[in-house]
């Protein structure tokens, strides 16, 4: 399972985060967020994130 991020919470890595429902299914919605940065709040409660592509840099 891969690990979810609600709200609020640091991002542990930087890269493009997807909004995922409830019980896991794709919203199709994705925001870029920096390693440290608060995760934005979503459209609906219970909505959290998940890591779809981290930023490759060196």
């Amino acid at each position: 399972m891969t690990k979810r991020y609600k709200p609020g919470q640091k991002a542990p890595k930087s890269g493009q985060y997807e909004i995922v429902g409830p019980r896991g299914g794709q919203t199709g919605i994705e925001r870029t967020i920096t390693k440290g940065e608060p995760m934005p709040p979503t459209r609906s409660p219970g909505q959290m994130y998940k890591l779809s592509d981290a930023t490759k840099h060196r």
